[in-house]
């Protein structure tokens, strides 16, 4: 494993490894000999989550808090796996996911139902449950208490229903799950990051997205902590690139929603592309398709889940 990066005083994000590197991110935020993990990661990776813990010099019995902002299984699929190895943490998930932590059993049905029992193996290993009693559901702008330090929770659906982004006003980082968007490193030039919006299945709401998104750049943060992955600051840049690939993709779904999930994902890939040309980002464009060629397609199924399921652009 690399070693946890430093974002911030007291703020590490630790790469699990899953699928490549800098790709999915558990933050990890002390406060006075406190710790909160932000995500999980999958079952697969828990190992490399607890190895960042102690290379941090981190106690298990110091993690109070595992803060998932949403149920996803690349964000909590290894919530049942760690929380067996963090003896005084509780659970903290939107109330839409909570019963999907205590009894993954349907969580993990729709993802073998997808990939397939063999690869779904390989992409989250074991998803194990969470006693309920150990476990918090949270409530739109409640305070977690970490040391003398408050952790305000914020409900931010548009991604997904269950999902919730949590702001630490001292540090001025909002942790923002998927909410707003995702930014590879691999893709940074000259210091800029390339924010893009994700839509995957099942829950994308454009109007829901687009006030969520102003909710994280209007909450006084000053960088927000991406699950994928790591620090973004420029919060205002960053929410006006998310408002547009959030148009764009509904335009690209009215457009060519009828020709199938190939042809809106290679319309996603191609707008991504033109994008990057038209901010001047060095780099050529294969090595541009690489790094966008697994979210592209996600995003066209949620996409047409959406379409599928009667959503229209407004």
């Amino acid at each position: 494993m690399s070693a946890p990066t430093v974002l911030a005083p007291g703020l590490w994000a630790i790469d699990t490894g899953y699928i490549g590197p800098q790709i999915d991110a558990v933050h990890v935020l002390l406060a006075d000999g406190e710790v909160a993990l932000i995500d999980s990661g999958v079952g697969s990776t828990a190992p490399v989550v607890l190895e960042g813990l102690a290379a941090l010099g981190i106690a298990p019995a110091q993690v109070r808090h595992l803060v998932l902002t949403h149920v996803h299984l690349d964000h909590a699929g290894g919530a049942g796996a760690l929380m067996a190895a963090l003896p005084r943490a509780q659970l903290v998930v939107h109330p839409r996911g909570a019963r999907h932590m205590i009894d993954p059993t349907r969580l993990v049905a729709g993802s073998v139902a997808v990939y397939g029992a063999e690869l779904f193996a390989q992409l989250y290993g074991v998803v194990s449950g969470v006693p309920a009693e150990r476990l918090r559901s949270t409530v739109d702008g409640e305070a977690l208490a970490l040391g003398r330090r408050a952790l305000r929770v914020l409900h931010t659906p548009g991604h997904a229903k269950h999902h919730q982004c949590v702001l630490d006003e001292e540090l001025g980082a909002i942790f923002t799950g998927d909410t707003f968007g995702l930014a590879y490193p691999r893709l940074v030039d000259r210091g800029r990051p390339f924010p893009m919006a994700t839509t995957t299945p099942i829950d994308f709401d454009p109007g829901a997205l687009h006030s969520s998104i102003d909710r994280i750049a209007g909450s006084g943060a000053t960088f927000a902590c991406l699950t994928h992955f790591g620090r973004l600051d420029g919060l205002a840049a960053a929410a006006e690139a998310l408002h547009a690939d959030v148009d764009a993709m509904v335009r690209l779904c009215a457009a060519t929603a009828e020709q199938g999930e190939q042809a809106l994902a290679d319309a996603i890939l191609d707008w991504w592309v033109g994008r990057l040309r038209a901010a001047g980002h060095s780099g050529d464009e294969g090595g541009w398709h690489e790094a966008l060629q697994l979210d592209a397609p996600l995003n066209a199924q949620g996409l047409l889940h959406w379409w599928s399921s009667g959503g229209r652009p407004a």
